[in-house]
């Protein structure tokens, strides 16, 4: 028979993690989150070099306090491209998100329904966010022209190209018709390899298990241990040199696939 005893063990851990995160994160939102919202509007927001606002740098600072409240510990391999970029990376959960925006402030295209999330939804409307409605045509219309429109404008977008999240066992299809803008555009694609634990073996884990909200989901990670968070930007794909989109998706799936399967 099991001993009860390492059960036991975990929940009073659980509890513990509790018992100090939950006072951070008040403290991160209630605190500095309109502080952060106030240094982002006009004119703070644009004080600094013009390639990294005082915009930019709050967003990732931000960010990455709120990825060290949930328990993880940040790594990053390689540098995000600057300027107009489409940055593509594998999806299990909202995490995802705050991840890349700890290390870029970039406009990311989502699903509708993360408008109405508690905090995150708050945060993605105001980081300069392109909502998407799914299975709706003409949404998705709309939202390839504004991708395209900012790319023009120099800005960088990121997508997640499987077009849900994943359980975690494996990076999903990419839909090729994502990368168009870049195509039209000839801007650069950058893959982006986000890896949860150890040689990724929490990715199950940080995704939404089975009938999980997100308020359920957004309560559990906050009790788990700490982990080790990697994102991965990775050697960038050329969509002027005459290859379709759907090389590059399959290009920039692989090169993710290979960091995730990697050591």
């Amino acid at each position: 028979m099991t001993s009860p005893r390492p059960a036991r063990q975990g929940r009073v851990a659980r509890a513990f993690r509790y018992l100090y995160r939950v006072p951070l994160l008040l403290v991160h939102v209630l605190v500095f989150l309109p502080l952060i919202l106030l240094l982002m509007a006009p004119p703070f927001g644009r004080l600094g070099a013009a390639a990294d606002p005082l915009e930019h740098k709050v967003v990732r600072w931000w960010s990455g306090g709120l990825m060290w409240i949930f328990g993880f510990r940040l790594q990053r391999r390689g540098q995000p491209l600057p300027g107009a970029v489409l940055f593509v990376a594998n999806h299990v959960g909202w995490v995802d998100i705050s991840m890349i925006h700890s290390q870029k402030m970039v406009g990311f295209v989502a699903k509708r329904e993360i408008a109405s999330w508690p905090l995150v939804g708050w945060v993605a409307s105001r980081g300069h966010t392109i909502y998407h409605q799914r299975g709706n045509t003409e949404s998705l219309d709309g939202v390839m022209g504004e991708m395209a429109k900012r790319l023009r404008e120099g800005r960088p977008v990121a997508v997640f190209p499987e077009g849900r999240t994943r359980g975690g066992h494996e990076v999903g299809p990419f839909h090729a018709r994502i990368f168009q803008a870049a195509v039209e555009t000839g801007v650069p694609v950058q893959p982006v390899a986000l890896r949860y634990g150890v040689r990724g073996d929490a990715q199950t884990m940080v995704a939404f298990a089975p009938g999980e909200s997100f308020a359920g989901n957004f309560l559990r990670l906050l009790g788990e241990p700490a982990r080790r968070a990697e994102v991965h930007f990775l050697a960038p794909i050329g969509s002027h040199d005459g290859e379709g989109r759907r090389h590059i998706a399959e290009t920039a799936r692989a090169r993710i696939v290979a960091v995730m399967e990697g050591a």
